[in-house]
């Protein structure tokens, strides 16, 4: 660089010299880790966010639509028609035609197939009478070839839809009880106890409040799912409160690194094959399945390594100075 003295001709040239300093892995990791141990009850704000975004969405919807979750005719009633014969019948031109015939109505069309290949297309609505089902198929004979023996009409009634729905409910709510009796009698220690069941609830609350984001009406299949997925969550949440509370050895970091580098490894072996499914199976069952699973599977990374963990240190920091 050049620069002149005042009142001078001289000219004095100085050299420039620049630091640079390169953020390496290496430091990553190590700024990671002291965030991950020094700031653990600024991090534990994560999975409380999401459940509080989790809980007004849900009830946002409810109070809305009178439902906490999109249910599919399985769940409230209605009629399936399954046309074998489909070559004539594009599925989204369909599905808009339908929806614009009959605008109060709750249409929706899906393809069945195998390998890779569409066999059939199913309509799914909330007609459950003889004379809106006729109207559907009268409408559905305006945009193709449909001959009498090439489809079939499945009915769902209303109350045999919403008895299996609660039904479904109480299923989860008795999963979630046993599990807290089994939990606290391995433990017999109530904190630890409430810390799984509550990763295990705000896993599904926010996975529940994700999946209604997608706008995709939740089937048996879906709730099957869900019911999966508490087995999921109570794996790992398990997994990290037996090793450390049982394990002595070394520090409570420790053993939590411990846990986190199994729990991981089963988590996204899990999520590789249910995102594997989702992406390369047609079939709409498995494929909602396989959905409700990945999302569980990855909001379960944050409920256990993030909330639980911050639930046991708070724990065993209150513990060690009583």
């Amino acid at each position: 660089m050049l620069w002149g003295l005042p009142g001078t001709d001289l000219i004095v040239r100085t050299p420039i010299i620049l630091y640079t300093h390169h953020f390496s892995e290496t430091d990553m990791k190590s700024w990671l880790k002291r965030v991950y141990e020094d700031h653990y009850r600024t991090l534990m704000l994560i999975p409380f966010l999401l459940v509080l975004l989790a809980m007004i969405q849900i009830g946002t919807q409810y109070a809305i639509t009178g439902d906490f979750v999109h249910r599919g005719i399985t769940l409230k009633g209605g009629s399936t028609i399954t046309l074998e014969e489909h070559a004539s019948f594009v599925p989204e031109e369909l599905e808009q035609f339908l929806r614009a015939k009959f605008p109060s109505a709750d249409i929706s069309v899906r393809t069945l197939g195998a390998v890779g290949q569409v066999k059939a297309l199913a309509i799914d609505s909330d007609a459950q009478e003889e004379q809106e089902i006729a109207a559907l198929v009268a409408a559905i004979r305006e945009q193709g070839t449909l001959q009498e023996s090439k489809y079939a009409v499945e009915i769902v009634g209303s109350s045999l839809g919403n008895n299996f729905f609660r039904q479904t409910i109480t299923a989860l709510l008795v999963a979630f009880v046993l599990m807290g009796i089994v939990v606290f009698l391995y433990f017999r220690s109530p904190i630890p106890s409430l810390a799984v069941i509550l990763a295990g609830f705000s896993n599904i609350l926010v996975t529940l409040a994700i999946f209604n984001l997608t706008g995709i009406k939740l089937t048996t299949a879906g709730v099957a799912a869900f019911l999966m997925l508490v087995g999921y969550s109570v794996d790992t949440d398990m997994l990290l409160t037996t090793r450390v509370l049982r394990r002595k050895e070394g520090t409570v970091m420790d053993r939590v690194y411990g846990a986190v580098g199994t729990g991981l490894t089963m988590t996204f072996t899990s999520l590789s094959t249910t995102l594997v499914g989702y992406f390369f199976i047609q079939n709409d069952v498995i494929r909602q399945m396989m959905l409700i699973l990945s999302i569980g599977l990855a909001m379960d990374m944050i409920m256990t390594w993030i909330q639980n963990v911050g639930v046991l240190r708070l724990y065993l920091e209150k513990k060690k100075h009583e």
